[in-house]
């Protein structure tokens, strides 16, 4: 046997038999809550995002093919069996009120995703409740508070500042909604819901003005974006109330890198893909 070879056996036995350091894991209850988020756009096309869908390329989700499409991607979803519906919805708008609503026939012809995916999943399942979990962030309490202290801590962040990256994200945004009508809508939504799907989103507000006003456009971002997401988990943790669960969340899909981020990380949670369905 070569040197080298019997100093690798001598090794290999003397670390083998070291003790070895557990697993964070291992400490905490296997069983956790399982919680699937399904990123979307907005099927009613409020025109309220920063990106914008050209009439051209709309589809309406109440006609055909993509009504047959919805049913579909229903279908698919349902295969999480969820116990518990959260959707973006804040108190506002009366999520209970309305659900109750649509269980008696009311809203079956609104495009909007909360009623043709949140509601109507719900009603099929026979759950009882649906939860509005959207909030607003710490930037409109500020404010609230005082508008002219807040302007002060954010008033050098270039808003003009160059974006090649935001270039490249217009085209792909350009190209997707072209594809919108020809793609089926359950792959159309498998797409936006993987990793990538998630984090190309998200990714566009670490961009541009992001580093600019020596910290302040992060400032920002802790304080609107991020926070509100994280006020929204912090909802979404107060309506779990057993690790036996499976909640969907239905969101836009800017939410939804950041919302997988904290279900990760939190040790309360398990985090399903939305590919993980097709087993």
């Amino acid at each position: 046997m070569r040197p080298f070879s019997v100093l690798f056996v001598l090794f290999s036995v003397f670390s083998f038999g070291q003790a070895q350091l557990k697993s964070p894991s291992e400490f905490y209850p296997a069983q956790k809550t399982k919680v699937l988020v399904v990123g979307t756009f907005h099927f009613n096309f409020p025109g309220l995002d920063e990106v914008k869908t050209a009439d051209e390329n709309k589809i309406d989700v109440l006609k055909e093919p993509k009504k047959s499409e919805l049913e579909d991607l229903v279908t698919y979803i349902k295969k999480f069996n969820p116990t518990k519906i959260a959707i973006e919805a804040r108190p506002s708008w009366k999520s209970m009120q309305k659900f109750e609503e649509y269980k008696n026939g009311a809203h079956r012809n609104n495009r909007d995703e909360r009623y043709q995916l949140g509601m109507r999943i719900a009603s099929d399942l026979k759950l009882d409740s649906i939860y509005g979990i959207d909030t607003y962030s710490l930037n409109r309490d500020l404010y609230d508070q005082d508008s002219i202290y807040l302007k002060k801590l954010l008033n050098k962040i270039d808003w003009n500042v160059e974006d090649p990256f935001w270039k490249y994200a217009e085209t792909y945004f350009d190209y997707r909604d072209k594809k919108m009508k020809d793609v089926h809508l359950l792959d159309f939504i498998k797409a936006m819901n993987t990793r990538e799907g998630h984090n190309f989103n998200f990714g566009l507000y670490l961009t541009g003005s992001f580093a600019t006003g020596g910290g302040q456009g992060a400032d920002k971002l802790s304080i609107w974006w991020y926070n509100r997401n994280a006020r929204i988990f912090s909802n979404l943790i107060n309506i779990t109330q057993s690790s036996q669960e499976r909640i969907l969340v239905i969101f836009g899909n800017g939410h939804a890198a950041i919302l997988r981020q904290l279900l990760e990380a939190s040790p309360q949670y398990e985090f399903v893909e939305f590919s993980s369905l097709e087993d």
